[in-house]
């Protein structure tokens, strides 16, 4: 799913457009046993409990692709009889209406979510009507392509209010707060089918993680296969440009890698998919920066080692626009704007990092001559 299309589901979960069939659940202690569950008509809710549930799974669709939501495909092994995805599919033709699936799903999930805590499992399913698109990408309210149905499930924290005093009005004075087990923001949510092309993907699912990747959830409850961490293909492609550069992998040659990263994310800024970077470009990109060729053999066998055959996704690479320079002691974040500022030289016998001034300057909100 791409983001339009991400947030095209996101924007049902408001009063105006909501169309959510059924709401179910159930309550985990920390020891992983249910101490309550719960199937709901969803519109039957009271208008704050919904509204309270609306922000819950607007949380599952947040969030950038590729940090926070991950496209899953099904592994091969999860089409088998006795498959995840052949256990979605039955919970999903089920409309969550199968006390007996609900059940067995429930289990599944409490036996793969490492969690230490109780926790809120949330299930919903939901139709939508989506509108046709006319020649000029505009939708039409009036005239719909198909119906896409989806469950989403959402596992959400649940934790003792903080401890403080509270007002009694009937007593007319400040008592002791009794503490209550409050549901916190989702930790871990999926969409199954995918909203793929904005029709029904059951070969694909959308998964949300609010920080850790839950393994054993994606690979035995969704069989999937783990997606790579945004923060490890950054340091992928970071040891790809010191293995590829060698004695070269200079503080001017990262800062034109960093630009030319830039310039690759602001051309792709308007794409309806997100930008993918393979291995040959991934070479190209670092190879520029050398005036010597370089050996692709070597490049890809690192490269294997340390990707396999996954490409890297553009916007886990440039971190916001921002250059980080990181020493002992010291961090500098340089927006992209002032990149060309930055130089390393030599400074009375020293190697020193010079960042060009131009106008005024604050150290610590005050402002500085010199």
């Amino acid at each position: 799913m791409n983001k339009k299309e991400i947030a095209e589901i996101k924007r049902q979960f408001t009063a105006a457009n909501c169309s959510i069939a059924r709401i179910c659940g159930c309550y985990v202690d920390a020891e992983k046993n249910i101490k309550a569950d719960f199937r709901e008509a969803f519109l039957s809710l009271p208008e704050d409990e919904i509204f309270k549930y609306f922000e819950i799974f607007r949380k599952g669709l947040s969030g950038k692709i590729g940090k926070n939501l991950f496209n899953l495909e099904f592994l091969k092994s999860a089409k088998d009889k006795d498959g995840a995805q052949t256990f979605l599919l039955k919970l999903w033709n089920s409309r969550l209406q199968d006390d007996g699936l609900l059940r067995e799903y429930y289990h599944k999930v409490i036996e793969n979510y490492n969690y230490v805590g109780n926790y809120l499992i949330l299930l919903i399913y939901d139709a939508y009507d989506v509108p046709g698109k006319g020649t000029d990408n505009i939708e039409m309210t009036d005239a719909s392509d198909e119906v896409y149905s989806y469950i989403m499930c959402c596992v959400c924290p649940v934790e003792l209010s903080k401890p403080g005093l509270s007002y009694d009005e009937m007593a007319r004075e400040f008592q002791n707060r009794i503490r209550d087990r409050v549901v916190g923001v989702t930790d871990t949510a999926f969409l199954f089918p995918a909203f793929n092309d904005r029709s029904a993907d059951v070969h694909a699912t959308l998964m949300y993680a609010k920080k850790d990747l839950q393994e054993d959830l994606i690979e035995k409850v969704l069989g999937a296969m783990v997606p790579m961490p945004s923060d490890y293909q950054k340091d992928a492609f970071s040891e790809l440009i010191e293995s590829t550069l060698g004695e070269k992998c200079t503080s001017g040659a990262i800062k034109a890698i960093h630009e030319e990263l830039l310039d690759l994310a602001e051309e792709s800024r308007d794409l309806p998919d997100i930008k993918m970077l393979e291995r040959e470009e991934v070479f190209d990109i670092i190879s520029k920066q050398s005036e010597e060729e370089l050996n692709q053999n070597e490049f890809n066998a690192v490269y294997e080692n340390l990707l396999g055959g996954e490409n890297l996704m553009l916007s886990n690479l440039v971190s916001n626009g921002l250059l980080n320079v990181d020493m002992p002691g010291v961090l500098v974040k340089v927006d992209e704007t002032c990149i060309g500022d930055v130089e390393v030289k030599m400074v009375d016998g020293r190697k020193c990092l010079v960042i060009g001034i131009s106008g005024d300057f604050e150290i610590n909100g005050t402002k500085c001559e010199k």
